[in-house]
């Protein structure tokens, strides 16, 4: 009676059976069963983390055309060959079915995952399956490899897959990494060019917003000065309409004391003599707040009735005021 005690760890469960049928499955704890010959128990542990790796396989398949592996090399949908190495991890999540429902559920789990990832393979290109399409075969792989098992009864549950290599043979393995070179290079001048026209673009939108301010800008200025030169026009038309000579003279004075003002030395001659009248501007200017004589001694001649007198300057503007009386005063004579 005693020899039916048995003890099963928590990360164990004990699968009972009776002249070799299952009966129960217990789990941590102490228990009893029947002892031998009647009931036997047998205990699986199910937290166990297993490994079946597909793709190492040492063992190869003859052929007409020479010798390859039979587990690693598989068919794409371009009908191109890749190289693939996978791990996956799995656990048992029922110790009865595990037991009695399959001969070898660890060799059933590889057949399956072979066969499954074959499939995924298969309906899949080549660079989606090196390149970008690697996560997504990993997981049509784990939901597939899942539902089969538990259609077979198997009794096992997978925890993870992982993809660990897939690269294409050994004999094209120069010429692809040319390819994927070529397309990182391709991906590179894309990001580059991309860099580029984001950097590139809004400066040319805020030079064209810019540009078109200073053209609108430029357009109110234009018309207003020629609102402004159109009204001034029409005063002094006003104006003339009611005094000619005056107002004659005064845009003659306006006129001259304006292109005076921006030259440092002029001359001014006269019909009834060969002597020219200096006016030394410039030395004015340097002066500044000196009295500066308008005309020197020595270089002013006088015309018809005499040589005009000498006249005083303390700023800019009242040199332009100097000439405006000097230009008075020489036309009224």
């Amino acid at each position: 009676m005693l020899s039916g005690i048995y003890i099963v760890d928590p990360a164990e469960r004990g699968v009972v059976t009776q002249f070799g049928s299952f009966v129960e499955e217990t789990k941590a704890g102490p228990h009893w069963h029947i002892p031998y010959p009647i009931e036997a128990v047998r205990i699986v542990n199910v937290d166990q983390i297993r490994t079946a790796e597909i793709g190492y396989r040492s063992d190869t398949t003859r052929t007409q055309t020479g010798t390859v592996p039979n587990e690693s090399l598989m068919l794409t949908k371009d009908e191109n060959i890749v190289d693939l190495k996978i791990a996956v991890q799995y656990q048992i999540q029922s110790a009865n079915q595990y037991l009695f429902d399959v001969s070898d559920p660890d060799m059933t789990l590889r057949a399956v995952v072979e066969s499954t990832l074959r499939e995924v393979v298969g309906q899949s290109t080549m660079d989606f399956v090196l390149t970008e399409g690697r996560d997504e075969v990993v997981s049509r792989v784990k939901d597939l490899t899942q539902d089969r098992l538990d259609e077979y009864k198997t009794g096992l549950i997978v925890t993870s897959v992982n993809l660990q290599d897939a690269q294409p043979p050994e004999q094209v393995q120069s010429a692809f990494a040319d390819v994927v070179k070529a397309r990182e290079d391709r991906e590179r001048l894309i990001n580059e060019a991309e860099a580029y026209s984001n950097d590139i673009l809004p400066k040319s939108r805020g030079k064209a917003a810019r540009e078109l301010e200073e053209a609108s800008a430029y357009h109110d200025r234009v018309i207003a000065q020629a609102v402004g030169e159109a009204s001034r026009f029409t005063s002094i038309v006003t104006e003339y309409q009611k005094a000619p000579e005056v107002t004659r003279n005064r845009l003659y004075i306006d006129a001259m004391a304006t292109v005076l003002s921006n030259t440092s030395k002029v001359f001014v001659g006269s019909d009834s003599s060969n002597n020219l009248l200096y006016l030394p501007l410039d030395k004015m200017v340097n002066q500044g707040q000196a009295t500066v004589p308008f005309a020197p001694q020595q270089q002013a001649v006088p015309v018809n009735t005499g040589a005009v007198g000498n006249r005083q300057q303390n700023t800019s503007s009242g040199q332009r005021t100097n000439i405006r009386d000097y230009l008075k005063n020489r036309e009224l004579r």
